[in-house]
């Protein structure tokens, strides 16, 4: 007898439909869809349980792997392409702002009761030196990531030299199959992903509605605008540069973009973006697993984009003409602020407390960005994963780790 094959629906269609539905869902029944969301956080949870492992055993098993001289050349252009990406994203955050002056008619006295949060200030200098962690369990246990990515780039390096000297790979690939069985773990979770999104999005509508988001309306457009100009601008040039077909990459995007958008989250996006880099975009796996967390934490054209927006923000919105000086230092401290302060939901309300006191603007506005910080998220986090996919393509391009014929879907890998 022939056996009937069952199409399966994509996950990227399960979790697009779930969002929609969530999303309507909440819209509908209103506040009792917040019932759900210990539901949303389950998922999210199991996905972060995961994350800091994936992490270090990706970056020490792709720094272990190679010799010096790859790490060094990984290294150095990964952080050039973030460098460049994130400037430009400040740079266009201010003309953006200038242009569209999303302070402009808010009224700050009313927006101090959308939101009811505690903040807390912290300094860049304490920012820097939390990079160097003190005890990496600590930091794992925390979620730290950018702890987590410095020991295991001080693990992964000694590692490969003890390899290289004794010859004896066995922690090499203990390192490599460790990452290999947190990946599983991940693909089993991934399943239950539609679920989770849509009692999130089912809460997020049901209990925050239309009321926060119609009186910043101005400062999301133009986040979506900046989003946009991004995307047109990077496409293109890294089409050109790794020579393949651009009209091919936008579809390539929808899973991560959709997870980006409904999460807000680059951690829990992470998981999803290394294994599109290898399948869909041709990036080799060494360099994915050397890219992806680096770019998840430090990588933020989004965040910085947002950063600066915010600050002209609270000046508009409180009549402060802000000086050249103040532009300048504003776009410095956003790109500083990216490092490794975004890659889970809420962690920008603690860099809008910091930038506000850093450029002597009140605090007061803070509230306000506090009550639409989830829907700001879905753009800031939008843009960060998409671009970390290609600063992949572009650093695999230029060490010889890219597959042309993946990413112009002539030949099928898997992860």
């Amino acid at each position: 007898m022939e056996k009937k094959t069952r199409r399966s629906i994509p996950l990227t269609t399960q979790i697009l439909v779930a969002a929609i539905g969530g999303i309507a869902f909440g819209a509908v029944v209103g506040p009792w869809a917040s019932n759900l969301k210990f539901i949303g956080d389950i998922f999210i949870r199991l996905i972060q349980m995961s994350v800091v492992l994936l992490v270090m055993s990706a970056v020490a098993g792709a720094v272990g792997s190679g010799d010096g001289q790859d790490v060094g050349k990984m290294g150095f252009h990964t952080f050039k392409w973030i460098i460049g990406f994130t400037v430009v994203a400040a740079g266009l955050g201010v003309a953006l702002s200038m242009l569209i002056q999303p302070g402009i008619g808010i009224d700050i006295a009313s927006a101090e009761d959308i939101a009811n949060a505690t903040v807390e200030s912290t300094s860049l200098q304490e920012t820097i030196l939390n990079f160097a962690p003190t005890n990496i369990i600590y930091s794992m246990s925390e979620g730290s990531m950018v702890p987590c990515i410095v020991f295991a780039l001080f693990f992964g390096i000694a590692m490969g030299a003890y390899a290289k000297q004794t010859g004896n790979r066995v922690i090499v690939d203990w390192v490599a199959s460790l990452n290999v069985v947190i990946t599983n773990i991940i693909k089993n979770v991934m399943k239950v992903a539609p679920i989770g999104i849509f009692c999130l999005l089912a809460n997020v509508a049901g209990s925050t509605g239309l009321k926060v988001i119609l009186p910043m309306l101005k400062f999301l457009v133009l986040l979506l605008i900046g989003d946009a100009i991004q995307f047109i601008l990077y496409v293109p040039l890294t089409s050109i540069l790794c020579k393949v077909n651009p009209f091919k990459m936008p579809k390539k995007f929808a899973k991560m973009s959709i997870m980006a958008v409904t999460t807000t989250s680059g951690a829990i996006c992470l998981p999803t973006k290394m294994e599109d880099e290898v399948t869909k975009f041709g990036v080799s796996r060494k360099v994915a697993s050397f890219t992806g967390p680096i770019t998840m934490s430090m990588n933020s054209c989004g965040a910085a984009q947002c950063y600066v927006a915010a600050i002209f923000f609270m000046a508009q919105s409180t009549g402060i003409q802000m000086t050249t000086y103040q532009i300048g230092m504003a776009i410095l401290l956003s790109c500083l602020m990216c490092m490794g302060t975004i890659s889970v939901p809420g962690g920008s309300v603690i860099v809008y407390t910091f930038l506000a006191t850093s450029l002597g603007l009140p605090l007061e506005s803070i509230a306000i960005l506090i009550g639409i910080d989830w829907f700001a998220g879905m753009f800031r986090t939008l843009m960060n994963v998409d671009v970390d996919v290609m600063v992949g393509m572009l650093v695999a391009n230029k060490i010889g780790e890219f597959d042309r014929d993946v990413c112009n879907e002539k030949k099928v890998v898997t992860y």
